[in-house]
């Protein structure tokens, strides 16, 4: 197996949307057959694994024998991806306990792939979280997420101070996620449903479904437009255990590295 790669989606403010990162992450690596497990850290009762019961397991990130879980496993477990779906306000602390237990260095001696997946809220508090989260990054790749799923509108501030963050971190890249119409929303969190399965009109257990046409083009659209950023940075290269992207083109974009848009209407119909 290459090199496993763990993925940690986080923010120290609660309300900004990282499990719906999450569940698009995995969609992401399902439909570009990217075999990933999911540790969801909302104890007791998580919400990541509500859409993916197959594939996640509740955690304590705080509590040593579930850490143990997580990391004692990355290269045992013969998945290439371990995604960290983390609790509002432990983003902070669980990269501090990563960098205690020796997982940063780990990541710098080259022996895994790490991303985190900061996702911003729309204040200059969320700022702020950069310069502490920076301390603890090594030379993970860092993703600073605007997630627009519920019309947050982001850096009511000026630009200059904007830069003075965002250039804080070398590679630091921005991804944007688009807002998805409410009532699409609304309906695949009823479903309990995988984005990529209610596009499909599948239930979760990929049995056939009867759900809107109207709203599964708009999350079909929608997915397609997240996929896009996800292809634009290379998460695919982070997924493999590659250092290729540079978070300013995909290897898609490179000569002689040709790889296809993965599009949801394809995965649908598969």
């Amino acid at each position: 197996m290459a090199k496993p790669a763990v993925i940690l989606i986080g923010a120290d403010k609660g309300g900004v949307g990282k499990t719906t990162v999450s569940r698009t992450l995995l969609d992401y690596f399902n439909s570009n057959h990217v075999r990933a497990r999911a540790f969801d850290t909302e104890v007791p009762r998580g919400t990541l694994k509500r859409f993916y019961p197959d594939l996640t397991d509740i955690v304590d990130v705080t509590y040593v024998p579930d850490q143990m879980k997580i990391f004692d496993t990355i290269h045992s477990a013969q998945v290439p991806v371990t995604l960290i779906d983390i609790r509002a306000g432990l983003l902070s602390p669980t990269l501090r306990a990563l960098r205690d237990i020796g997982f940063i260095d780990a990541a710098k001696k080259d022996q895994l792939t790490f991303a985190v997946f900061h996702i911003l809220g729309p204040s200059i508090a969320s700022l702020d979280e950069i310069a502490e989260t920076a301390a603890y990054l090594g030379d993970a790749r860092y993703f600073m997420v605007k997630n627009f799923i519920n019309e947050t509108h982001f850096f009511e501030w000026d630009e200059a101070t904007h830069a003075t963050y965002f250039k804080s971190i070398k590679g630091a890249v921005e991804i944007t996620i688009p807002k998805l119409a409410e009532m699409a929303m609304e309906q695949v969190d009823h479903a309990s449903s995988p984005f990529l399965n209610f596009a499909a009109n599948k239930k979760p257990n990929g049995e056939p479904a009867s759900y809107s046409f109207v709203l599964r083009g708009y999350v079909r659209h929608w997915l397609n437009n997240v996929y896009a950023e996800f292809e634009r940075v290379g998460i695919l290269d982070i997924a493999r255990g590659g250092k290729e992207s540079s978070g300013e083109t995909s290897s898609r974009e490179v000569p002689g590295k040709a790889r296809p848009i993965t599009r949801v209407a394809e995965t649908a119909a598969s």
